[in-house]
């Protein structure tokens, strides 16, 4: 690690993911090199291994930056409501994904890459900003539903954040995809991330 202060490190390493997350959004996964990341910074590609030593490592870095910005808007959420029905439960958790669209996009795509070809402490690092958030919408459940039970509460979770790796798929679709879809027959009905998370929230929730 080169010297200098924590703030100048972290200033570089946002740099850095913040390259990354521009050429996500019109690059594949698989497509990007630390070539590509070094060429949208100030950074050389051997400079970059003084923070980072793998693609997948910056890659979960973003996506650890994802699930703590989620967890900002949580937390803001269920500071501003005393109380909260079922659809406007569900209706806050939709809107805070909406707005996450690169956090689903990558959980759905890269997960299992990012995370073995990453090492320990940074995997660790990702971990805490998950498991934050488990504990975010576990506070929401507390505060605006006390009459669950634990154990549905636990139910709740264990059903959200796996359903939430299928999101981005079933809601983002190429013009080819869609295309393949016509000419297979299949009637595939197409929903928001908004919807798609809305509908689900108030599912588990027990609503109609």
């Amino acid at each position: 690690m080169p010297k200098g202060s924590e703030e100048l490190t972290a200033a570089r390493k946002e740099e850095i993911i913040s390259a990354c997350a521009g050429l996500y959004e019109t690059m594949n996964f698989k497509d990007i090199t630390l070539k590509d990341i070094s060429s949208a910074t100030s950074f050389t590609r051997t400079s970059i291994y003084n923070y980072f030593q793998t693609k997948e490592e910056i890659f979960l870095a973003l996506l650890q930056r994802e699930y703590e910005r989620w967890n900002e808007t949580l937390r803001k959420i269920w500071r501003e409501h005393d109380a909260m029905t079922d659809a406007e439960f569900a209706d806050a958790l939709a809107h805070s994904l909406e707005e996450r669209a690169t956090l689903l996009k990558i959980m759905s795509m890269n997960h299992y890459d990012m995370e073995e070809n990453s090492r320990m402490e940074r995997l660790v690092e990702f971990k805490k900003a998950y498991g934050r958030s488990l504990a975010e919408v576990r506070e929401g459940l507390d505060k605006f539903f006390p009459d669950m039970t634990v154990q549905d509460k636990q139910d709740f979770i264990f059903s959200f954040f796996p359903f939430m790796f299928g999101i981005y798929p079933y809601t983002v679709v190429s013009e080819k995809q869609r295309k393949a879809m016509e000419e297979a027959g299949v009637n595939y009905v197409y929903m928001s991330i908004y919807e798609i998370t809305f509908a689900e929230v108030k599912k588990l929730l027990g609503s109609s």
